[in-house]
C-alpha cells in the first residue's frame, strides 16, 4: 500500500468508520464531513405511502440515512412490512442497515449505483412479471431520476419517497484548502455526486489546485461530473464500500506533494 493521506468527506458517523477500517492499511485519514442530513417533516400523503406499504411488491431504498428513517418511520406507525415484499439496495452498506428488519435484501455485489441495480438479475426478474410491478422508492429529496424513469420504462408503477436532504455542513472560508496543506494529504474521496458537488463547492477559489490531487469517486457517473469540473487524476472505485477504496487505493500509485 502507498502512503496515501486521504481527506474523507463521508457524513460523520460514516466518516469515522471509513478511517478506522483504513487505519490499519497504513492510511491516513483526515475527516472532513460534507454531507448532513436532515430528515423531512412528511405530509399525509407520504405517511399514507408507509403505512400502507403492503401495497408495493418491492422496495428500493437508494441509502443508509434513508433505510434508518423508513425503518423509524415504520415503527412509529407500529407496521411490520409483509414477508412478500422484495427489497432492493443501491449498495450493500445500505442492505446493511436493514438487515433484521427486511426478510431479504438484493443489492448489487459491484458498483454501487443505479446502473448496477438495474442490471441486477433479481431486478430483472420483478420485472418481467406479468402484471405491472408497483415499486416504492425511498431516497432523499433531489435525487438522480434515472432508476424511476428506467423502471416506468420497464411498465412498474413508481411513487417516490422522500425522507431526507443533504446539506453542507457549515465551514470557515478556505477551510478546506488548509486543512489539504496542513495535513500534507494527497488525495480526496467523495461517495456520492452530491458529495462532490459539496466539496467543488467548499473548495472555492482553492478548486484549481485542489483538483491537481487524486480524486476517488465511487462510479462513471460521479467520475464524470469530477471530469467536467477539471478534476485532473479521478479514480473510480465502481462502488462507495471500504473494499472498494481499499482496492482502488492500491492500484493507484500516490501523487507526492
Amino acid at each position: 500500500m502507498k502512503r496515501w493521506r486521504l481527506l474523507l468527506t463521508r457524513p460523520a458517523q460514516d466518516c469515522t468508520e471509513l478511517a478506522a477500517s483504513l487505519a490499519p492499511h497504513g492510511v491516513y485519514s483526515s475527516c472532513m464531513p460534507l454531507l448532513a442530513t436532515e430528515a423531512l417533516r412528511l405530509n399525509p400523503g407520504q405517511l399514507s405511502l408507509i403505512e400502507h406499504i403492503e401495497r408495493y411488491d418491492a422496495v428500493i431504498v437508494v441509502s443508509k440515512p434513508a433505510a434508518r428513517l423508513l425503518i423509524s418511520q415504520l415503527q412509529n406507525l407500529q407496521r411490520q412490512p409483509p414477508a412478500s415484499l422484495r427489497w432492493f439496495t443501491v449498495g450493500g452498506a445500505t442492505a446493511q442497515v436493514l438487515q433484521g428488519f427486511a426478510r431479504h435484501v438484493d443489492y448489487p455485489a459491484q458498483g454501487d449505483d443505479s446502473e448496477a441495480l438495474l442490471a441486477l438479475a433479481p431486478m430483472q426478474q420483478l420485472l418481467e412479471q406479468a402484471q405491472p410491478v408497483k415499486v416504492l422508492l425511498v431516497r432523499g429529496e433531489d435525487g438522480r431520476e434515472l432508476l424511476a424513469e428506467r423502471l416506468r420504462d420497464s411498465g412498474a408503477q413508481v411513487d417516490y419517497l422522500p425522507l431526507y436532504r443533504r446539506v453542507l455542513p457549515s465551514y470557515p472560508s478556505g477551510a478546506l484548502a488548509q486543512r489539504v496543506v496542513e495535513e500534507h494529504l494527497n488525495a480526496l474521496v467523495v461517495s456520492s455526486g452530491q458529495g462532490f458537488l459539496h466539496l467543488r463547492e467548499l473548495a472555492g477559489a482553492a478548486w484549481p489546485d485542489l483538483a491537481k490531487l487524486t480524486l476517488f469517486v465511487p462510479s462513471p457517473r460521479v467520475a464524470e461530473m469530477a471530469r467536467q469540473a477539471g478534476a485532473q487524476s479521478i479514480v473510480d472505485c465502481r462502488g462507495a464500500s471500504t473494499t472498494a477504496l481499499l482496492a482502488a487505493l492500491h492500484r493507484q500509485a500516490a501523487i507526492e506533494l
